[in-house]
């Protein structure tokens, strides 16, 4: 049996609470942008179908076509607005750190448990997110210190990775720990990042579900599901992997 020596967290949903606050930093954005527009009302199922766990750009553009519109892409440099969808993702981006300034972030308490269980048992670990905003969120929720391997969404643009649900950043975090993919484990709220787990050859896929849907995360990739990683301790190590027909390119 395969060996599991380490472990590839998503961070927002998984470490921390940030997924809420995105999930309604997504929805200033784009309520009042339906509105405007005479589109279909924005719901909170359009963020866990069209945007959860992707790059920013990404699910601003995938969320536009599921309304039939579409914007040029625009770049990174645009000014927050609507003209383009990078414009569009750098008005979100204003509005998620605005909301951060206010509120502050905590990890999920079960989260930090299940991490300070897992690294007593030697397993290497990493953060895996498409946010570029990565950085300031582990130095805020004072877990920046627990990992030295990052590979966000600044990182997947420097090294021209494809974001989630490719599993290109998974399997580069994976070899800067140092580790075999088949030893790794992936840990995901977002449908996207399951998928991203299932298409590499990683040895576990957890999904976590904050309100995805235990269903869902498991028709996309997930081996596992639970509501909080408090539920699990090291012994998640000791999982069987995946089977090797499961590895060639992931599930359904």
């Amino acid at each position: 049996m395969t060996s599991l020596r380490a472990v590839l967290f998503d961070l927002d949903g998984v470490l921390t609470p940030t997924a809420e606050v995105h999930m309604r930093a997504w929805e200033r954005l784009f309520a009042p942008y339906c509105e405007a527009h005479g589109l279909a009302p924005y719901t909170s199922a359009d963020y866990f179908a069209h945007i959860d766990g992707k790059p920013r750009y990404d699910g601003v553009a995938t969320f536009l076509a599921s309304r039939g519109v579409e914007l040029p892409r625009g770049t990174a440099a645009d000014p927050p607005g609507e003209d383009t969808v990078c414009a569009l993702g750098n008005r979100k981006d204003v509005i998620v750190n605005r909301m951060f300034d206010e509120e502050g972030i905590a990890p999920y308490p079960g989260s930090v448990r299940f991490l300070d269980a897992v690294t007593a048992a030697g397993a290497q670990v990493a953060v895996v997110s498409s946010s570029r905003n990565t950085p300031a969120v582990l130095a805020a929720a004072g877990l920046t210190e627990r990992f030295e391997v990052v590979v966000d969404g600044n990182v997947a643009a420097r090294e021209h990775l494809p974001g989630k649900p490719a599993p290109d950043t998974y399997l580069r975090a994976a070899e800067l720990l140092g580790v075999p993919a088949a030893e790794a484990v992936v840990v995901e709220d977002a449908l996207s990042g399951v998928q991203a787990g299932a298409a590499g050859p990683f040895g576990l896929v957890l999904g976590v579900d904050r309100g995805v849907g235990a269903q869902a995360l498991a028709a996309h990739g997930a081996d596992r599901v639970v509501s909080d990683l408090g539920e699990l301790d090291a012994s998640l190590l000791d999982a069987p992997a995946r089977r090797p027909d499961d590895q060639q390119g992931g599930k359904a």
